[in-house]
């Protein structure tokens, strides 16, 4: 057997460096914590979300935390109220057909013209379509 060709030169084999996403992985952060590195984890607010923090009323969150008397949310008024079950009846339908037509559920319906509702511009828009009049908050 004749090996004097052969490279005895050692080999070094590594791994790719990780990127920034991968040294980021819950798995990474706690393999450093094992290991006894000083680690630093922020939670974002609103991380990934390309909007305002907002309620279900359109207000912003930042609005109703700074406002410092009234802390309520606006329901539906009772002129509202009369507005969409006059309409309803003489469409003559009924809350739960409302409701359909609207694609929303009936308790949305029922929640609006008990005055329980705090009113959402999209679901006073479809209202309106459908019911074929102006509803003013």
């Amino acid at each position: 057997m004749n090996l004097n060709g052969q490279d005895w030169d050692t080999v070094v084999i590594r791994k790719k460096a990780p990127t920034n996403a991968q040294l980021k992985d819950e798995g990474a952060v706690n393999a450093a914590r094992r290991q006894g590195i000083a680690i630093d984890t922020v939670k974002k607010f609103n991380a990934g979300a390309n909007k305002v923090a907002t309620t279900g009323t359109g207000k912003s969150a930042a609005k109703l935390d700074a406002e410092t008397e009234d802390f309520h949310h606006d329901r539906v008024s009772s002129t509202l109220k009369q507005q969409i079950i006059k309409a309803r009846t003489d469409k003559k339908m009924t809350q739960a057909q409302l409701a359909q037509a609207i694609n929303e559920k009936p308790q949305v319906i029922q929640e609006y013209e008990s005055g329980k509702a705090i009113p959402n511009p999209q679901v006073l828009s479809k209202l309106s379509r459908v019911l074929g009049v102006t509803l003013k908050k």
